[in-house]
C-alpha cells in the first residue's frame, strides 16, 4: 500500500504578508487542488493525508466536497514545524502502508512520471527524492555581499518533492533527528544521520514550489500546457 502526504501547514511568509499561498487561485482552482489532483489521480497512490493548520479543516473540507477526488483521504492536524508536521502524517498511516510520498502542498506541477519513478526507487533503496542538477554557477557569500568562493557544481544537485521513503526507513530516521534535538527543513537529511541511502530521481520536467508571487506565473503556464 502505498500512501502520499502532502503537507499544507505551512504559513508560507514569502509570499507576502496575510497571503496564503496555497489557495492563491491558479488555472481556474488553488494551488493546493492541483497538488492534491496529482497524487490523486495517479494509480500508485491508494490514500492521501493531507497535514493542514488547525483551523483550517473545514476549508480543506469543503476543497474536498467540491474538488472531484476520488481516493480516501484525510485530514490531520500539523505541528509547530514541518519536521513536526511529516511526523504528524507519518504516525496517522496506517500499518498496512509500506511506501509513503512526502509531498509539498505548494508544488502542484509535480508529474505522474515522477511520483512512479520516485515510488519504485523508494522501493528498491529504501529511500528516493525528485531532483535536477544545479545547472547555474553557485557562489559562496560569507557576509552575503561579496562572493567568497565559486562552488563546483558538477556535483551539486535540487532536491524537490515527492520525497518517497519505505515507512520504516523514514520513521526511524525523523525518530533519530527529533532524539537528536535537530529540526530539520528536508526529509532526505534525516535519512543522511541513520545513514540511509537516498536515491536521486531525476525529473525530466520543470516541477517548481509557488514561494513568491512571480512563481504563480510559471506554474499557470506550466499547468494550462500540462492540459
Amino acid at each position: 500500500m502505498v500512501s502520499a502526504i502532502i503537507v499544507a501547514a505551512g504559513k508560507g511568509t514569502r509570499m507576502g504578508a496575510n497571503v496564503d499561498k496555497l489557495w492563491l487561485e491558479v488555472a481556474g482552482r488553488p494551488v493546493v487542488a492541483h497538488t492534491w489532483k496529482q497524487f490523486d489521480t495517479n494509480p500508485v497512490i491508494d490514500e492521501i493525508v493531507l497535514v493542514v493548520r488547525s483551523g483550517m479543516e473545514s476549508q480543506f473540507a469543503q476543497l474536498a466536497a467540491h474538488g472531484e477526488f476520488q481516493k480516501p483521504f484525510r485530514l490531520v492536524a500539523g505541528g509547530a514545524e514541518r519536521q513536526d508536521s511529516v511526523w504528524n502524517g507519518l504516525t496517522s498511516l496506517c500499518d498496512q502502508v509500506e511506501i509513503v510520498a512526502i509531498q509539498d502542498a505548494a508544488r502542484p506541477c509535480t508529474s505522474r512520471e515522477l511520483i512512479l519513478a520516485t515510488v519504485a526507487a523508494a522501493r528498491e533503496t529504501g529511500a528516493a527524492v525528485a531532483a535536477q542538477p544545479v545547472t547555474d554557477t553557485i557562489k559562496e557569500t560569507v557576509d552575503g555581499k561579496l562572493i567568497s568562493r565559486t562552488i563546483d557544481r558538477s556535483k551539486l544537485w535540487s532536491v524537490q518533492t515527492p520525497q518517497t521513503f519505505q515507512v520504516a526507513v523514514i520513521r526511524r530516521a525523523i525518530s533519530a533527528a527529533r532524539e537528536m534535538g535537530l529540526l530539520l527543513t528536508d526529509d532526505t537529511a534525516a535519512c543522511e544521520l541513520i545513514g540511509q541511502p537516498v536515491r536521486l530521481v531525476n525529473g525530466n520536467r520543470p516541477n517548481p514550489k509557488v514561494t513568491v508571487p512571480g512563481d504563480l506565473l510559471v506554474v499557470e503556464s506550466l499547468l494550462k500546457n500540462e492540459r
